[in-house]
C-alpha cells in the first residue's frame, strides 16, 4: 500500500471512463446535434492497432476527428474501435483507452488533456481541462477523416 492517495491517476482514469461513456453513447446513439471530437493518442502505444501506412506517417501521435461518417464504433473498458474514412479508404482502428492524450469536443468547448504519464500526478496547478478556441477548419470534404494539429486547442 501506497504512502499517499495517488488522486492524479485517480482523475485520469475516471475522465478515460468518462471518454468511454460518451462514446458508448454515440456508438448506441449516433453524434446528437453538432457534437464532434478530435481525439489525439499516441500510436506507438501498446494495443493501438493502425494499418502500417499510418503508423509510418504519425510514428508518435495522430489526431482523428469524428464528426461526419465513421462506423463500427465500439467500446469496451479498455478500448475503442472505429472505422474512419482516409482518402476514400475505409480504415478501421483500434485505440486503447490509456493511449488519448487529448479528447475535445468544440462544438461544447469542452477538452481534456492527459499529459502526466500513467501513474504520475499532474503538476497541481495544470488542470486536465483544455479551454477551447475554435477555429476549426469547415473546408474539410465531408466523409473524409481530417487528421489535424490541436494547437489551437492548447492553453
Amino acid at each position: 500500500m501506497s504512502d499517499t492517495i495517488n488522486y492524479g491517476q485517480l482523475m485520469h482514469q475516471a475522465m478515460r471512463r468518462l471518454i468511454a461513456q460518451v462514446l458508448s453513447d454515440v456508438a448506441r446513439d449516433g453524434l446528437p446535434g453538432e457534437h464532434h471530437f478530435f481525439i489525439t493518442f499516441t500510436t506507438n502505444h501498446p494495443g493501438v492497432d493502425l494499418p502500417d501506412w499510418l503508423r509510418e506517417r504519425y510514428p508518435d501521435e495522430m489526431t482523428i476527428v469524428m464528426q461526419e461518417w465513421f462506423k463500427d464504433l465500439t467500446v469496451d473498458d479498455q478500448a475503442f474501435s472505429v472505422t474512419l474514412n482516409f482518402g476514400n479508404q475505409e480504415v478501421p482502428m483500434t485505440i486503447p483507452l490509456d493511449a488519448i492524450l487529448t479528447f475535445v469536443d468544440p462544438s461544447v468547448e469542452f477538452g481534456l488533456r492527459f499529459e502526466a504519464a500513467e501513474g504520475e500526478n499532474p503538476e497541481p496547478d495544470e488542470s486536465p481541462m483544455i479551454e477551447i478556441d475554435d477555429d476549426t477548419d469547415d473546408d474539410a470534404t465531408e466523409g473524409d477523416a481530417e487528421v489535424v494539429s490541436l494547437d489551437s486547442f492548447r492553453k
